[in-house]
């Protein structure tokens, strides 16, 4: 899990430092810089597959064992933050630095890199597990000191570098496989962490997917847009404990509609997500858009095969005030429970009204400055008398009057 994040020169994030928990929700008005932070994630995810610095930010296309990479919106063209002010070049060096645990490692990961989306370039990178230095990157540096070093032993070897691609994607393959070979515990290290940042699920379903039969039998994971999503539910149907859950979460987002989900065979070896009431089939061709998005989102935190990282960009897309409430309740109570750690992104008052002042720590304000066009990104629990304020009256009446932009 991702414990804390640095983010510099990336887009309209100047500079912004954040301790991230299990549920993390972003709020703010449009173009506040949201989806810039989410963004940010998928160049750590795109760090984890191991791309090089242009296939990152510009694309990569589907190859023999990889799926099409989409890049990040804008390309490397717009990936610097560039200020408001007329003849400022944008950041030439966009800078990450994470701190983040695992449950096989002892002690913080620290991973930091800068990067030049300009040149398409890797300029600075570290790694370390507490104190102890893995590997260090300096500018200029056309080799890297391998990192391991025992008691008694000499020191690995220098190894060349590509600055084309982050270290931690080269590592693991000739020539970096000679200063790990006798270091089982690294190795892993390297594995797990690429894994961790890698693995990020941005949910996005899409109404015409999930009316769709499901060709596959069985699924562990849907696709981002839903694919699968009838196979993925018949799935966790076979499991009772997580068909209870599941089917418990739906009865109470629709409680006059459903007695049991179902997922029924086509008339191709497909299948097709129902509800069932009093005998009769409802297919999700007649379920409403605001509860077939719920039905997908509560099965991606049901799913066997759980992301590190889950994003849901607007939360409350299809769904009634009211039965917000239900999605928040969800994500609270699922988050942290397999999936380590959930983003999501909201425009809704509604959603923080039913958060509680112990939820605030991780519940966040984007607000963007019209001088410089910079996105500052500030905790409830840091917000002047937001604490205060927010034990008289209700919270969401403050959002939605514009005071918690004021009060930044």
């Amino acid at each position: 899990m991702i414990e804390h994040i640095e983010i510099e020169g990336f887009k309209s994030l100047e500079k912004v430092s954040l301790d991230l928990g299990a549920l993390n929700i972003f709020v703010g008005t449009n173009a506040s810089g949201k989806t810039n932070f989410l963004e940010a994630l998928r160049v750590l995810q795109g760090i984890g597959y191991g791309y090089t610095v242009e296939e990152i930010f510009n694309g990569k296309p589907k190859g023999a064992n990889s799926e099409v990479w989409e890049g990040i919106r804008g390309g490397s063209t717009y990936a610097g933050f560039r200020r408001s002010w007329p003849g400022i070049d944008l950041v030439a060096n966009v800078q990450f630095r994470v701190r983040a645990s695992l449950p096989s490692v002892l002690g913080p990961i620290h991973y930091a890199i800068g990067v030049s989306a300009k040149d398409s370039s890797v300029n600075s990178e570290s790694l370390s597990v507490g104190d102890r230095v893995i590997y260090s990157l300096a500018p200029g540096d056309l080799t890297i000191e391998g990192a391991n070093e025992f008691p008694g032993e000499q020191e690995s070897t220098d190894v060349p570098i590509d600055r084309s691609r982050p270290v931690l994607g080269q590592v693991g393959g000739s020539p970096w496989s000679a200063p790990f070979e006798d270091s089982w515990d690294d190795a892993e290290l390297f594995v797990s962490f690429r894994h961790n940042l890698s693995d990020l699920q941005a949910l996005a379903p899409a109404l015409s997917v999930l009316r769709q039969y499901s060709r596959a039998s069985v699924a562990n994971r849907m696709g981002d847009h839903g694919e699968n999503f009838a196979a993925l539910v018949k799935t966790i149907l076979k499991d009772d404990s997580s068909a209870s859950a599941y089917v418990s979460w739906l009865k109470e987002l629709t409680p006059a509609e459903l007695d049991e989900v179902v997922v029924l065979p086509g008339a191709a070896a497909d299948w097709k997500f129902e509800f069932r009431r009093n005998g009769v089939d409802f297919p999700a061709d007649l379920l409403s858009e605001g509860t077939l998005r719920f039905a997908a989102v509560a099965a991606a935190l049901f799913q066997p095969s759980r992301p590190h990282t889950l994003v849901l960009e607007e939360i409350e897309n299809g769904l009634h005030p009211t039965r917000l409430r239900l999605l928040v309740e969800l994500l609270k109570s699922q988050a942290g429970k397999g999936i380590s750690q959930v983003m999501a992104t909201s425009h809704s008052p509604y959603a923080i009204s039913w958060l509680k002042e112990e939820d605030y720590r991780t519940v966040f304000l984007c607000t963007k400055d019209d001088a410089t066009g910079a996105t500052s990104i500030t905790p409830f629990s840091e917000i002047p008398r937001l604490m205060e304020l927010a034990r008289t009256q209700p919270i969401a009446d403050l959002f939605a009057e514009g005071w918690l932009e004021s009060a930044i």
